[in-house]
Order: C-alpha cells, then structure tokens, then sequence
C-alpha cells in the first residue's frame, strides 16, 4: 500500500520538474546590434570615437606634409647648397620620418582599437544586463542574436521588451 502513494508523490513531482523545464527552453531571438545603435550612449560613443580618429588623422595629415617638404627640399635643385654631410642628415631624417610614419600608421589602428573597446565596452555591457533580465522577467531560457540566425519567427523577437526596459523608443 505504501509503494503505490510513494510512486504517486514521485510522479508527480517529476511532472511539475519537466513542466517547469520545458517552460523555461522558451527561446527567443534579438538584433543586439539594432539595439547598441538604438541607445544614446552609443551614439555619443560613436561622436567621441570619431573625434579621436579625426584627431590622430590630423596627426597622420601632420606628418605627411613634414615628409613631403623634406623630401621637396631634398629633390630640388636647392641641395647644391647643402655639404654631403648636411645632404646625408637629411636624407636620414627623411628616412627616419617614412618610418615613424609607417609606425605611426600600426599605432593608430591599435589606439583606435583600445578607444573602441574601452568606449563600447559598458554599452555593451548594460545591453547585456537588460537582456538577461528581460530573459528571466519574460521566461526565456535562451537568447540568440538575429545575426546569426537564417529564420525566426518574429513573436519570438524581444527587441520591443528590451527597449522598453531600457526606455528607448
């Protein structure tokens, strides 16, 4: 008599763990993109990221034409005027300017990179949180990026949830 009620109580228990398991696979689906772009600190990110590679642009734009009028000088017919020892300085100083620019050119693309990173980072970081938390308010148990997917059925979109939770429109 007891094993009957003992096997009841363990079925039932494990039917509310499946029910609640299969509730919590609901899957749904975002463009984490559309919403970076969607939120103010991004675009203020973007503005600030395109100050500064304007800013080393102008820097590389600097060095440009500092290599450009030593190499003028050093094509004219102007260097009679110069002694061989004077003609070879400057020819090292031009070779020495071509290759910190050269230089200058690797270290701006990672400078940008950094800037990029530390910039996108929070942002990046607060879309995340918003989504895990729509997640977990909504029941979802897993997110996918839309970016990666070829199908998806639109109602399965939290975009509008999330935006709402962050408060943009």
């Amino acid at each position: 008599m007891r094993k009957p009620v003992t096997t009841t109580i363990l079925m039932a228990a494990l039917c509310v763990t499946i029910t609640g398991a299969i509730a919590q696979n609901k899957t749904g689906c975002i463009s984490l993109n559309e919403l970076l772009t969607a939120m103010p600190e991004y675009k203020k990110a973007d503005t600030t990221m395109a100050q500064y590679q304007d800013g080393l642009q102008q820097q590389f734009e600097a060095y440009k034409a500092e290599y450009n009028e030593q190499l003028r000088v050093l094509s004219s017919a102007d260097t009679s005027k110069f002694s061989k020892v004077q003609l070879e300085v400057k020819r090292k100083a031009l070779g020495d300017l071509y290759t910190r620019i050269q230089g200058f050119n690797q270290e701006a693309n990672g400078l940008i990179d950094q800037k990029r990173q530390a910039l996108l980072l929070p942002i990046q970081k607060k879309a995340a949180d918003a989504i895990q938390l729509v997640a977990k308010e909504s029941g979802y148990g897993f997110i996918i990026e839309k970016e990666v997917l070829h199908a998806y059925p639109a109602t399965e979109d939290i975009l509008p949830l999330v935006k709402k939770k962050l408060g943009l429109k």
